[in-house]
Order: structure tokens, then sequence, then C-alpha cells
């Protein structure tokens, strides 16, 4: 039966609205943060960075020698042509150090590239390392790369020497572009790849960029942040000149005793995922980004001088692509730079925006780390997202009297002095970070708690519908790419189980999925984290462990018989080994031997796959102890399975322990 002219009307406007709505939902859809890494004054790691906020320290200190030479260029009077008025800064290790043998980067090219770029490489391996996310697999993947980059210190260093020194990697090394160009070539992503400049809100703006392109599908995962690196003494002779730095060497922020900022370098990346694909990949969604906004101040009094304006209408074109209303907001991180007329504009356009709140919490990492630039948005996001996950609000420092000239008393905001407790609530928390570069570029991005009920994606349980038993028997590896680097590794697992809450099968299937296999490995038995780390002591006192294996596999060889490993080891592997005479390790389904071995699903493929092995090689000490040896001699093992058919999470582990050496020109 036919349809009327006005049902076919009807039913197709019905379609046109689900497609509109669809459109809409993706147009607005909440992007998650799944990992961090960072090296900020004061802490190499997201975790070491929310210990210095809660302790509430100041990362501030003298130029170090192999910056620059701090007494030849200090002055405490500002207008001193050739000095700088005052030698503090922040500042992060290993400036002439690298590994770039890790990054497949040959000697000669390392020593002219810039430290930046050596920072980025370090940093994102480390922040796909915090998501769980094993680099080989999302090689070749729609990855984007959004990169905050302004400084040109080393660039400038390597052009001051002769010409007949200048080599082939000077470009390379030091061009902007590349700073974005080299992570995707690395990592091997076809997504964008944006290395950009706005000043002090880079880094910022490039989240903005990046949450944009996972919204039009143009990435699906987006590695995002900022560098900066404090070489040369010349950019802070210049900003001394222009009285932009504090001579006290401190961001006093919102203080009546604010007279500049204090340059700090530091790296910090996110990855960052649609909310959708997190959930289905059952990712560790540590917050989420609902919206930003960018814009411009045009013209003002000077080119460096902020507009008010422009910042009111940032924050509230970023809070409306949100679909959130100024009321809602507990808690911004703001610019905050310490500069007496920068903090006057900033507080009058929040008190724009803001002047229904009933109470807004500002908080201002620069009185902490000092000022990142190009880097600064970057540090005040993955500050957000760890007040959020922390449920404290950190103190501000340096704030001995709130600025007079603004009328704090008649305002809704409140500068905390002591850390304040921020708890989950019905009502979904939402934050806000403001980053205003000096080229007038301004940027504010809005987040949000991490739990999905708050956004309509409804709640994501653990990775299966059993029950995790405490006494199950775990497989658990490490690798590295050479044998110090595996003890070091080691060292670092000791540490974190010291004080770890995580559990033992969370601990497991994270240290399997989410990290590459290198040559050196290790692999243990383990049915806890108290025995964990006595297999562990026992490794690093090279005393002999049971059900603990370690070696060195020959990755660049193609996969041999079983056959010809069964003189070469013994145990359980060699009785797996001689059952599987002649039949080629290569074919062998490995993936289906996973911490499921007593269910009767896995069981029944393990017959297919095992057929004529007697039965009590299913046993899973027995398989376990098989595969952890197998691993061992290198065979390449399909971990995601054991994210399929785990009832684990993903956590933060680890990450990996450069082997760096000097790599520099003068």
């Amino acid at each position: 039966m036919s349809l009327s002219p006005t049902k076919k009307a009807l039913l197709a406007l019905k379609q046109m609205q689900s497609k509109l709505g669809a459109l809409e939902k993706a147009q607005h859809e909440p992007i998650s943060v799944v990992g961090m890494g960072c090296r900020f004054p004061g802490a190499n790691n997201p975790q070491e960075f929310w210990q210095l906020l809660a302790n509430e320290q100041d990362a501030i200190t003298q130029i170090p020698a192999e910056h620059w030479d701090k007494d030849q260029y200090y002055n405490a009077q500002s207008a001193t042509p050739g000095k700088i008025c005052n030698n503090y800064g922040g500042f992060v290790p290993h400036l002439r150090s690298f590994d770039a043998s890790f990054f497949r980067i040959a000697p000669r090219e390392a020593a002219s590239l810039d430290p930046q770029q050596r920072l980025l490489l370090e940093v994102s391996w480390e922040a796909l390392e915090n998501a769980a996310i094993a680099a080989e697999k999302i090689q070749g993947s729609q990855t984007g790369v959004f990169i905050g980059i302004s400084a040109t210190d080393y660039w400038h260093q390597l052009l001051s020497r002769k010409q007949s020194e200048i080599d082939a990697y000077l470009t390379t090394g030091n061009t902007h572009s590349l700073a974005s160009g080299r992570l995707s070539h690395f990592f091997n992503f076809t997504g964008p790849s944006i290395s950009l400049d706005t000043a002090c809100s880079s880094s910022l703006v490039a989240v903005h960029l990046a949450i944009k392109s996972l919204r039009d599908r143009e990435c699906n995962l987006a590695l995002v942040g900022g560098v900066n690196r404090l070489i040369s003494p010349k950019v802070s002779i210049n900003f001394s000149q222009a009285k932009m730095l504090s001579p006290d060497g401190r961001c006093q922020t919102f203080d009546e005793a604010a007279n500049g900022f204090v340059r700090s370098e530091g790296c910090g990346i996110v990855v960052l995922k649609r909310l959708s694909d997190a959930i289905a990949d059952r990712d560790h969604i540590r917050a989420v980004l609902l919206g930003s906004a960018v814009n411009q101040d045009g013209r003002t009094s000077s080119i460096t001088t902020p507009n008010s304006l422009s910042q009111q209408a940032v924050i509230k074109q970023a809070l409306a692509n949100s679909k959130v209303s100024a009321e809602q907001v507990g808690y911004l991180e703001t610019h905050g730079t310490g500069t007496s007329l920068g903090d006057l504009i900033e507080v009058e356009a929040l008190s724009s925006v803001f002047a229904n709140n009933q109470q807004l919490m500002l908080g201002a990492v620069k009185t902490n780390i000092g000022h990142l630039e190009s880097a600064s948005g970057i540090a005040s996001l993955i500050k957000a997202v760890l007040v959020l996950e922390n449920e404290s609000i950190p103190a501000n420092l340096h704030l001995k009297k709130p600025n007079s000239a603004i009328e704090w008393q008649n305002l809704p905001f409140k500068l905390p002095q002591n850390a304040i407790a921020w708890p989950k609530s019905e009502q979904p928390r939402i934050a806000g970070v403001s980053a205003f570069g000096f080229s007038g570029t301004n940027a504010h991005v809005v987040l949000g708690d991490g739990e999905l009920g708050s956004w309509g994606y409804g709640e994501m349980g653990r990775l299966g519908d059993g029950e995790t038993r405490e006494q199950d028997l775990c497989l658990f590896t490490l690798s590295a790419r050479s044998e110090k680097a595996l003890q070091e590794l080691v060292k670092r697992y000791q540490e974190y189980l010291i004080t770890s809450t995580d559990s033992i099968q969370d601990i497991c299937l994270t240290a399997n999925t989410g990290r590459s296999h290198f040559n050196y490995r290790l692999a243990a038995t383990t049915t806890s984290t108290e025995e964990l780390q006595t297999k562990l002591t026992q490794f690093l006192n090279e005393e002999m462990y049971p059900d603990l294996w370690q070696g060195k596999a020959n990755l660049n060889q193609e996969p041999k018989l079983a056959l010809e490993f069964v003189e070469q080891v013994s145990g359980d592997l060699k009785d797996l080994a001689q059952s599987l005479i002649a039949t080629p390790i290569v074919s062998l389904d490995i993936a289906e031997i996973c911490w499921s071995i007593g269910s009767q699903e896995v069981n029944e493929s393990l017959t297919v796959i095992y057929s004529g092995i007697d039965s009590e090689l299913r046993d899973r000490q027995l398989l376990i102890s098989g595969l952890a040896q197998l691993y061992v001699l290198g065979v390449a093992i399909n971990w995601d399975v054991l994210m399929k058919d785990s009832h684990c999470k993903k956590i933060s582990l680890p990450t990996y322990p450069f082997q760096r050496k000097t790599y520099w020109l003068d």
C-alpha cells in the first residue's frame, strides 16, 4: 500500500530531523582525555605534577649554568641594556641529552635537533603509554598531531656558527613545522599535523584545533600539546627591557605585588579521542572537553595590550559551543601571568561573563611553575584535569594581599589560599581554562568530569561481565631496548607497587596490552602485587625465582619451528614444544591463550588449536607459564584478546626509562 503525499512528506521530515539531530550531536560530541604526559618545572610526569600542586611547592630556581651564566646577565634594574632583571626561571632536566637511538635518530642528526623536538618525542611517547596505547597498534592510523611552539633559541645558536659548520640537519632539526611533522613521521600517523605559534596561547589553540578535527573526523585520535625551551638569554633580555619580567622572579598572580612574570620551560601532551570511541575502546577517560573557542584582540593601545571585550567574547563562545551556562562553571584556571595590567583586564572580563555565579574558584598554575609561554596553555589544561580527578583545588602561591584595584568583595570569585575540596555531586563539575597570547590570540576550553552519565553516554563498567578473582593467576610482562633500560623500568615498577592500590589484574592487563614490546624481556606469573614485587626484587638482585623468566629476543628473525626450541628451553615450555613438534610458532593462534583459560569457550578453542595435546596442558598454570616463556623468546602475541575477555581496566603505570646521551652543538 503506497503512502499518501502527506505521509511521505511527514516521513521525509522525520528522517531529515533524525539526520540533523545526529549531525548536531556529532558537532558537539565531548572529546575525552585518555592520556597525559608532561615535563614541567619540578615534575616529570602528571603524578609528580599533582604532588607539586597539592604540596603547594614553588618550582622556580636560579638559572642553571647549562642554560646561560646568570651572573653575566643579571642586573636588578629592568632597563639596563644587555641585562636581565632577575636570575630565576622554571627549568626541566636533560637540556643537552637525549635517547636518540630509541627514536631511530643518528648521533649527527641528534646534535642538530632542537631540544624542543627531543622533548616532544619523549613526552608524546609517555602520553601514549599513560593512555595504555601501544605505539605499534596505531601505526598508519588517522591520528592528528597539534603542537604549540614558539622559541627558536637553538636554531639561532646553530646559525651563529661558521657557514662551513652548517650541516644537512639544521632546517629539519629546528623548523617549527617539523615539531609536529617529526612526531607524525616517527609514529607513522596520517592525520593532520600542525605546528602553530600564537605565543602564550599556542598550546591551547592547538587543543581547540584538535577538538574541531576530531569532531569533523579528520582524525580519530590526537596528540596535542606544547613545548618551550630556554637556551639563550637574549629573549629574556628583551622581555626585561620591555618590563614584562618580575624582578622578584615569581608570578604573583592577582596579588597587590604583581609585577611581571618569570619565564619557564617544559612540555605537555594530552591524548584525545571522541568520547564514543573512547568508550568503545574501553579507555581510561580522565576528563572530557566539552567545547572551545579562539578569537583575536584586534586593535588595542599597543600590539601586546590585552582586550577585555575579546576575552569576554572568547569565553562566552566557548561556553555556547559547549552548551554550558556560565553559572555551571565551578572552577577556572586563569591565564594569570601576574602582570599588573594583565590581571586587571582578565578579572574585568571574568566579572562580565560570570557575574551571576554564586562562587567561582580562580586558579593560577603560573604561581607554581612560572610562565611556560607556548606550553603554558597545556600546563593549565593538565592541571584542570588533575583538579577534577583529585576532587581538590590547590592553593595559589604568592598571594598575600589580593590586588586592591579589584573590588573582590563585589565579585563571585574566590582565590584559594589553601586547598579547597571540590567533590563529585549529582551535578557534573565543569571547569574552564584560559590562555591569552601577547600576539592577541585568545583561547578558552571548557571541560568536565570523566563520569559518562553526566554527558548522556551512560556508565561504562569494567571490561567484562564476570568478577575478577583475587587469586587468579596473571601474566605480567615488561620489555626495553637495552638491559640497563629494563633494569630501570623494573625499579620504577618496584617504587610504584609500594604505594599502589591498583589490582594485579589491572596492572597486568595494562602492562601487556598498553605497551610496545622490545627485545630485552621479562615475564612473570603472579597472583598479587606483593608477589610481583618480591619477584621483581629477586630479578634486580640477580637471584633465581620460580615462574620468572628473562631473555633477549631476536625480533628480526623469522619465527622458528617449535621443535627448534626444544633444546634451548626446559620445563613447561619444553613439554609444550615437544607436543607441538613440526608446528610453526607463527601458525599458532597464541591469542587464544588468555586470562580466561578456565572458561569453557576458551577451552573449546584450545581443544581445536592443540588437538591431540594431552588435556593437562590446558591447565591454567602450565599454559600461562608457557605463554610467559614464549613471550621471552620473542613470539608475537596478540594481546588484544586479553582486553576482550578480561574483567579489568586500563590504569596509569610507570613509563619507559629513556637512556640519554649528550648531543649538543655550541
